[in-house]
């Protein structure tokens, strides 16, 4: 009972800060706020999936349980994606930056850092 609220717990506090990092206006926090919904995913996608500890995740006639490995192989390949779509959204934001001069994210300056 206590895992469970704790990964719940940990997956809310991961989208929390994901939402919270992504409303932001500057482009390095929503970059950092897509990859915490992300982790968010895919921590979901494990608890989601039941792995069950020291299990082989392949069946076999001397095995006499397993653990699904769909769950692995999701956040495996959720994993690649997630790194290759960051470095573009990296790449596109620091272009962003160095043509406009600004890393907000519609391009206008915040009314404080004009005072």
């Amino acid at each position: 009972m206590t895992m469970e609220l704790l990964v719940a717990s940990a997956i809310g506090v991961l989208v929390a800060g994901g939402i919270y990092l992504t409303l932001r206006a500057r482009t390095f926090q929503v970059v950092l706020g897509l990859t915490l919904l992300s982790y968010a995913v895919n921590v979901f996608l494990f608890a989601a999936g039941g792995l069950v500890v020291d299990q082989p995740p392949i069946w076999g006639k001397d095995v006499a349980q397993h653990t699904d490995p769909l769950p692995q192989a999701l956040v495996l390949t959720a994993i690649v994606i997630t790194f290759g779509m960051t470095a573009l959204t990296v790449i596109l934001s620091l272009r962003s930056f160095l043509e406009s001069g600004s890393d907000h994210v519609d391009g206008d300056a915040d009314p404080e850092d004009a005072a």
